[in-house]
């Protein structure tokens, strides 16, 4: 009730983040705003998502309902069925980069309410500086001595940092189907994937989507950005894809063996109990057969048996005649 009248009388003000970090697959910095502050983020996104979300393409397959992961795996490996090549991108530091006053823009085309825009606002200025560190200055064409004072970046971790970058590149998105016209294109968060039967049209493509991404103030990988044969395998979220059949990240399946010895001496140890450890495994099995993974999956179970210990007998109920006492208490 108290939150609910912040907000109805603007003094809502989110509370700072608790930052830590992960590193899998690579380091990032991870910024968890205080749990009434997730209220607020889940509230809005409720509101204002099914919106944004019919404005979007079908081949955006990042934090949607329906999409996810493994879809994006199916349409890339039925596009390279269709197409000789791929051209893969994706953004240097893309969170970080994320400008506001760009991403404010866009969200205005859509939400004219002025209530929802000063809570946007709020939430928007709460990330401003939580990922500085992480963001190397790059100039566009047209900057003055004060672009680096510009608000930027979204803290990853928040509901709302996913859904607005989703909203950010959306603009993108009708670019390249529409203006570059490649129909076999889809991204996930920052990872872009564009399908031809010509390589020229590709790397013309590439050089059209830099001078498009600038005008978002974002910038490529660019010696990363190759073209290469969908025949070849094409790196994937974690798998790589191929016309035909489907791997796993030889990284993913050293990641996960080492966390799968040290869940097994934890519970061999007693410290965790099999559930948990099961969760673990069944998690990772339910991810990973998505690719042609069963016989890697046996040889990992063959040297990494694990032990069942009987699980403890539960407490004898108490006498009857304690518990009836109890149960007057």
């Amino acid at each position: 009730m108290r939150l609910q009248a912040e907000l109805i009388g603007k003094t809502y003000a989110p509370g700072g983040y608790h930052h830590f970090y992960i590193h899998e697959p690579k380091r990032r910095k991870i910024s968890a705003a205080p749990f009434r502050d997730r209220v607020v983020h889940h509230a809005l996104c409720n509101l204002i998502e099914p919106v944004f979300d019919a404005r979007f393409i079908p081949d955006s397959y990042a934090n949607r309902v329906g999409k996810g992961t493994h879809a994006a795996v199916d349409r890339l490996q039925a596009c390279a069925r269709r197409c000789r090549y791929v051209l893969r991108l994706d953004i240097v530091k893309h969170f970080p980069s994320l400008d506001h006053a760009v991403l404010m823009a866009e969200i205005a085309r859509v939400v004219t309410d002025p209530d929802l825009c000063w809570l946007i606002e709020q939430i928007l200025a709460s990330g401003v500086g939580v990922l500085a560190d992480e963001y190397e200055m790059h100039y566009f064409p047209g900057d003055d001595l004060f672009a680096p004072l510009r608000p930027r970046g979204l803290p990853i971790g928040n509901l709302t940092s996913q859904f607005w970058s989703n909203v950010y590149l959306n603009p993108f998105d009708w670019f390249v189907q529409r203006e570059l016209g490649c129909s076999a294109y889809l991204r996930y968060v920052d990872d872009f994937a564009l399908f031809s039967d010509s390589k020229a049209q590709l790397w013309d493509w590439k050089q059209a989507i830099i001078t498009r991404l600038a005008k978002l103030r974002l910038t490529l990988h660019e010696r990363e950005a190759q073209v290469i044969q969908t025949q070849d395998g094409i790196p994937w979220l974690g798998f790589v894809v191929y016309p035909t059949h489907r791997r796993l990240k030889r990284r993913n399946v050293v990641n996960f063996t080492r966390k799968l010895e040290h869940t097994i001496d934890l519970y061999e140890s007693g410290a965790i109990p099999f559930a948990e450890l099961d969760a673990s495994v069944q998690g990772w099995i339910n991810h990973v057969r998505y690719a042609d993974t069963w016989g890697l999956r046996e040889h990992l179970f063959d040297v990494h048996p694990i032990t069942l210990h009987p699980e403890p007998p539960p407490p004898e109920s108490p006498p009857r005649r304690v518990y009836r006492r109890l149960r007057r208490r």
